[in-house]
């Protein structure tokens, strides 16, 4: 028995139209993440929703790339004349005569010029035309930026640059816009110990100790240990932090990835005020930020094995 053709299904040898093109997905939007605006007092106030950029996925590889390139960028070329070591007349007295073919000079019996005498040329001394910047491009400079202040709200990562962070301290701090109007250090080390970050500035002071190795003798005695950092909406603000042990104090324009991450290791404990979050909202827009992958395929490394105890298998 033969059932009835149904009106939506096309009769016996018609074309069968074929279904609208499915709407291409789009890139999932990034996860807002927030935190709290602190009073001087050290008092959570309203929640801040941050800027997109901080939801970058956090890439230590480009972060150590962009900073090696800015370290290598102003490096000064240096080297000898080239005609050092060369200003003699000198003369060779040829072979067979029994003596080292050393070139000596015309009036007296002292080797010169020769590269193995004493007061000769170098033999290879640095070049003063070598090229020693470091090309890298521009939007993975800008990632790597990303990922610098992406990482300043990663707990893990602040931790692990030996920073003293208070316990259940939500990340990033974010203080009120009075914060860039503190001039006295008085006034500001107030403000630190509310909140708990003190310590950290006491870690940096006690951790400065004199340098070893040959860089005692060229003006670089003491190491100083690096400790907040304090990202302003303009210059000239929040001068009672700036003699600090450690502190940073830089506004937003001259804001790199190596302030945010010194030595090319991201983490470093920042605070952000409203003013510096909204230029960092108007300096970076939305530029698909949740769609970057966390890590290139050829940076990516497998998991470390676990280890097999002796005597057999695990």
């Amino acid at each position: 028995m033969s059932t009835p053709a149904s009106p939506f299904t096309p009769k016996s040898g018609a074309p069968v139209k074929s279904a609208a093109p499915a709407a291409k997905p789009t890139a999932p939007s990034a996860h807002v993440h927030r935190a709290p605006v602190l009073s001087l007092e050290g008092k959570a106030g309203e929640q801040l929703a941050l800027p997109e950029i901080f939801s970058a996925p956090v890439r230590p590889d480009l972060v150590l790339r962009a900073v090696r390139s800015a370290q290598a960028n102003r490096r000064q070329p240096y080297g000898p004349s080239r005609k050092a070591g060369m200003r003699h007349s000198v003369e060779w007295s040829g072979k067979g005569h029994g003596v080292a073919r050393t070139p000596r000079l015309m009036d007296g019996n002292t080797g010169a010029q020769s590269p193995n005498t004493v007061g000769g040329r170098a033999a290879h001394p640095p070049r003063a035309d070598a090229i020693w910047a470091r090309k890298m491009n521009v939007k993975e400079r800008q990632r790597a930026l990303a990922a610098a202040l992406a990482a300043t709200r990663e707990a893990r990562y602040i931790l692990e640059r030996g920073h003293d962070l208070p316990t259940h301290a939500h990340l990033p701090f974010v203080f009120e816009n009075a914060l860039e109007e503190v001039e006295s250090a008085a006034r500001a080390r107030e403000v630190l110990e509310a909140v708990g970050l003190w310590s950290d500035v006491e870690r940096a002071r006690d951790g400065v100790h004199v340098r070893a190795g040959k860089g005692k003798m060229r003006g670089r005695v003491r190491r100083h240990p690096l400790s907040l950092l304090l990202v302003v909406s303009a210059s000239g603000k929040a001068r009672g932090f700036r003699n600090f042990p450690g502190v940073d104090v830089i506004p937003l324009d001259s804001l790199g990835t190596e302030h945010l991450a010194p030595g090319g290791v991201p983490g470093r404990l920042t605070i952000y005020t409203p003013a510096s979050l909204e230029k960092i909202r108007g300096r970076f827009p939305k530029t698909g930020i949740s769609s970057l992958p966390a890590r290139s395929p050829s940076t990516t490394t497998s998991p470390t094995p676990a280890p097999t105890p002796k005597g057999g298998a695990a």
